[in-house]
């Protein structure tokens, strides 16, 4: 049984049901089956929606893959494992969460407590061979987000989805834009985080919407692991 949030479980059960994730699990069966190292482990590759239930998600922010360094992935996009060392990208996130809200970054790199607080940290594929970058891309995990974005996308709720690089603003292309927020910019990777991610404000801006909108804002500071 697919450790998932009832919220999301119900409306997706069509997902779970057809061919290409059959197709899917086949796949990740036999590579398993052929001795590779796959991340997240099994119990965290929904790890995303269980955190943050349909009904709370206030802000989606779109990945690409997990991690594929051994420790690092654990079901939300952006974020690793207590202890682990801050990839580039989310060391660029920090920063520019110090320039927007004056928030000094943590001494982990572990955004739990964003998801908690109704921020989807969702990446579009949800598993990745040991260190081979988007090596489960097209086999079927972007139709399943896909069908996660359409849900979020369909409540009345506004929501700000905040997407970093071409791959995510392709992704959520479709998003209603009389409804909720959208905020693009470059990605935060250091190949391309001078290019306009700095000065981007995403964290700002997304508060300033939420509170217009009559929902509660975000408190993007994250307290420092136990």
């Amino acid at each position: 049984m697919v450790k998932l949030n009832e919220s999301w479980r119900t409306p997706l059960q069509g997902e779970f049901d057809s061919p290409y994730m059959a197709a899917l699990r086949q796949f990740l069966v036999g590579e398993k089956e052929a001795g590779k190292r796959i991340f997240p482990p099994g119990g965290e590759w929904f790890h995303a929606l269980d955190a943050t239930p349909l009904e709370n998600v206030r802000a989606v922010i779109l990945g690409q893959d997990p991690y594929h360094g051994p420790g690092q992935a654990h079901g939300l996009c952006f974020s690793v494992r207590p202890g682990v060392r801050v990839p580039p990208s989310l060391v660029n996130i920090y920063k520019e969460l110090r320039d927007d809200l004056g928030i000094e970054p943590p001494g982990h790199g572990n955004l739990e407590s964003w998801a908690k607080q109704g921020v989807l940290l969702l990446n579009a594929v949800l598993t990745v061979e040991a260190h081979r970058a988007a090596s489960h891309q097209g086999k079927g995990w972007e139709q399943f987000t896909d069908a996660v974005i359409r849900l979020v996308n369909a409540r009345e709720e506004p929501v700000v989805f905040i997407l970093w690089g071409s791959y995510a603003q392709r992704k959520a292309a479709f998003v209603d834009r009389s409804r909720h927020l959208v905020l693009k910019s470059p990605h935060p990777s250091p190949l391309s985080a001078h290019n306009g991610f700095f000065g981007s404000k995403p964290f700002s801006k997304a508060n300033a919407f939420l509170k217009e909108k009559g929902r509660e804002p975000i408190d993007w500071r994250l307290p420092e692991a136990d």
